[in-house]
This record gives structure tokens, C-alpha cells and sequence, in this order.
């Protein structure tokens, strides 16, 4: 496929697909609403995260999660599932009593989960490996390892709600959180399920991961003044800083949404993932496989350029990826690049990995809802290769009938996705 926009009919879907419900996890708020208007302020959510116990390692920057385990769930569940998957839980429910789903009155054999992470339980794999050295193998609890899987996320949902329908975790990586909302809207779209809840969770701040991300060179190091370290689309950008969270959204069938009275929030439009090839930890500089999965959201949606009103970007703030996808925006957008806001949220939320797509896609629906796109934190000077418009430091009044969303994940897997005005 070439570098232009691509017009042309395609298949129409089965069934129009249609959110309902929300739920969210995430460094400057425990739910959707205390989230969303601290990210309309404009609130940072990242905090100096000293790990003391790892020589020689400085005190980090990061976006975790105030959380207390026992103030969502049952304590023998919470010793016995990963972060993450406490996350994708508690995220879960609130976008259930937000959709207002009644499960006594739903044919659980067509409903479906597609909720996935990056890492996991890497969070588990570290406490147990920890104990297996210091302690010896029979202190170690082979349930942990088991719970750490990542497909231990939509399983343990599944169980707790009776689920009899697809339970599936697909995983690509920092995209993980848009593909899982894409692939579960397919589901729908095929007729595989009535009802799908799809999203994204990674709760991976340890001293392994932090270390990780400062020796890669990929996370900032500054230190002096946390809520400014993260710095998306800025000439002054310094790296990205890891978070955690989740995010969760109910879709439905419309014909499913109509027969239950369901609120509608918005409608799924279209959804692309694709590979770049280039290198496993940076981007083709031109942005290509970016620009494709962006240019086929369009396609799948039935969109053309200048009806997409806002871009949530990936925009983890390194230099190399800002870049890209300035660039892959402006090859998927053309002339429109000019016009379209967009915002990177990473700046108050951290990198959630997994949850990261999700905390987007929750973002998206919002703004749709309310006219409001929340702003791009901490920018303080342009970078001439950086040269949209990033809503800098201000949330806007803005009218969104069309949205998009990027996730870009280190190995190359690279997902966007449009939601729309839901119009009868």
C-alpha cells in the first residue's frame, strides 16, 4: 500500500458496535470521574518513587497508583491475583455499574473479555523470584506464577462474573490497550458476542522494570522536580516515565445496547493494527506502519482526514517517538495534520503500558460526551520536528464527533483506533 490516502469501499461490518460503560485505574484518580477532571485540569500524576533496596540506583520518577487492594475486593482474592489484574478488576465493575449491566439478566454464553497487559504480573514473577534466592525453593508459591500470566487478567473477570462466552488477553505490547478494545469490537461486529469488556491494565513499577527503563535510556531521569519530568511533543523533553492503571469499556451490539434501554456513549468507528519492522526499540523515523494503521482506522471507520477532530498520541515523550508519529500523522492526515489537535496524555498519566491505550480510549469517549479535550502537560518550548498542534498546558472547548487513538509498542506493533458521535 502506498504513503496516500486510500479511499474505496469496505465491507460493511455485521453489526454496529456502541460503548456503554467506562471504568478507569490510574495515577491521578481511582475511577473515571476523579481521572478525566483532574486530566481536564491538567493534574500531573507523576512522583518521586525511591527504591532504596537496589544499589546504586537513584531515586525515579514515576506515575503509580495510590492503591489499597482490600477497598475494592475480597483480601483472598487480592493476595492471590497480580497489580494488574487488581486493576483491570476494580475498573472493570465501575464500567459495569456505569453501563448499568444487570448479569442476572444476560446470556453470559455471548459475552466476551478481551482485557490483556504488556507485563502482567511481572510484579509477582519479582516477589517470588526474590524469595525463591533469599529463602529456598519451598517457600515459593506456584500459584503466584500462575496468577502473574497475562491471560490470568480476563480469566479471573470471567470467572467472578460466570463469563461462558470468548475470554481472551491479546497482547502488543505499549498497543496492547487500543488492540484489546479493537479486537473486541470485531468480536461484536462478527457476531461472536452480544457484549464484550475490552481494555487494558499493567500495575510493573518495580525495582526490575525501573531499572530496566533508566539502562535502555528510555525513561527520564529527572528527579528535582517529578510533576514536570514527563514532557510529551516538548523541545525540553527528557524521556518517558513509566505508570500503571487500567482502563475498561463496555461494548455492546446496538441492537443489544436498544434492547437492554442502555445509555450510549459513543460508537466504535474502526480500528487497524500493523508492524514496523524497522528495529525492536526505535521507530522507522518516517512513521510508515504508524501512518498505515492510522490510514486504515480512517478506511474501517469510513472517515476521511478531516473528520477526525482529535488524536490522543501515544507521545511517550522520548525524542524518537514524538517524532515519528508527528510525522505518521501528518502522512495519514495530509493538509488536515494542520488542523487536527493533539494531545499526549502521558505527561499526568505515566506510561501505563497496557493501560495506556486504555486510559486513551476512556479519554476519547469523554471528550465526545462533553466538548472538551484535555491538554498536553508540561510543554514548555517547540521542537521544530515536533510541529502540530498539542494543545499545550490548557484543556479546550472542542466539539469531538470523531476521535483517534494510537498505541505504538516497542517491537514494532502499532494499533489506532477511531470512535465516533453515536448517531441513531
Amino acid at each position: 500500500m502506498s504513503d496516500r490516502w486510500q479511499t474505496g469501499p469496505s465491507r460493511p461490518p455485521r453489526n454496529r458496535v456502541v460503548v456503554t460503560g467506562l471504568g478507569m485505574v490510574s495515577a491521578l484518580g481511582l475511577d473515571v470521574e476523579s481521572s478525566w477532571r483532574r486530566m481536564k485540569e491538567g493534574r500531573s500524576g507523576t512522583r518521586l518513587t525511591p527504591i532504596p533496596e537496589v544499589k546504586d540506583l537513584p531515586p525515579s520518577t514515576t506515575a503509580w497508583v495510590d492503591w489499597n487492594p482490600a477497598d475494592h475486593m475480597d483480601r483472598r482474592d487480592a493476595r492471590r491475583i497480580s497489580r494488574a489484574t487488581q486493576f483491570a478488576w476494580a475498573a472493570t465493575q465501575e464500567a459495569m455499574r456505569d453501563a448499568g449491566l444487570d448479569l442476572e439478566r444476560e446470556d453470559r454464553t455471548g459475552m466476551g473479555i478481551e482485557i490483556s497487559s504488556a507485563f502482567g504480573g511481572w510484579d509477582l514473577v519479582e516477589d517470588q523470584t526474590q524469595i525463591l534466592y533469599d529463602r529456598g525453593y519451598k517457600r515459593v508459591n506456584p500459584i503466584q506464577y500462575l496468577a502473574a500470566l497475562i491471560s490470568g487478567t480476563p480469566t479471573f473477570i470471567g470467572m467472578r462474573l460466570g463469563v461462558t462466552g470468548l475470554v481472551n488477553s491479546p497482547v502488543s505490547a505499549c498497543a496492547t490497550g487500543i488492540s484489546a478494545v479493537g479486537e473486541g469490537a470485531r468480536r461484536i461486529q462478527e457476531g461472536e458476542a452480544d457484549l464484550v469488556l475490552a481494555g487494558g491494565s499493567d500495575g510493573y513499577i518495580t525495582p526490575m522494570t525501573i531499572t530496566m527503563f533508566r539502562r535502555l535510556g528510555a525513561m527520564s531521569s529527572e528527579s528535582d522536580r517529578p510533576e514536570t519530568a514527563c514532557a510529551p511533543f516538548s523541545g525540553n523533553r527528557t524521556g518517558m516515565i513509566i505508570g500503571e492503571g487500567a482502563g475498561v469499556v463496555v461494548l455492546e451490539s446496538l441492537a443489544h445496547a436498544q434492547a437492554r434501554g442502555a445509555r450510549i456513549l459513543a460508537e466504535f468507528g474502526g480500528y487497524a493494527l500493523r508492524l514496523d519492522p524497522h528495529d525492536f526499540t526505535m521507530p522507522d523515523p518516517e512513521g510508515r506502519a504508524a501512518a498505515r494503521a492510522m490510514r486504515e482506522a480512517m478506511r474501517a471507520s469510513a472517515l476521511a482526514p478531516d473528520q477526525i477532530n482529535w488524536i490522543v498520541a501515544h507521545g511517550t515523550a522520548t525524542i524518537a517517538n514524538d517524532r515519528m508519529e508527528t510525522r505518521a500523522i501528518r502522512r495519514a492526515l495530509g493538509e488536515w495534520a494542520d488542523q487536527c489537535p493533539v494531545t499526549g496524555l502521558k505527561g499526568m498519566l505515566g506510561h501505563a503500558m497496557g493501560g495506556a491505550g486504555a486510559h486513551n480510549v476512556v479519554a476519547m469517549v469523554k471528550a465526545i460526551q462533553e466538548g472538551v479535550i484535555p491538554p498536553t502537560i508540561n510543554y514548555q518550548c517547540p521542537d521544530a520536528e515536533c510541529d502540530l498542534d498539542y494543545v499545550p498546558n490548557a484543556a479546550r472547548r472542542h466539539p469531538v464527533a470523531a476521535a483517534m487513538g494510537n498505541g505504538i509498542g516497542m517491537g514494532g506493533q502499532t494499533a489506532s483506533v477511531i470512535l465516533r458521535r453515536y448517531e441513531p
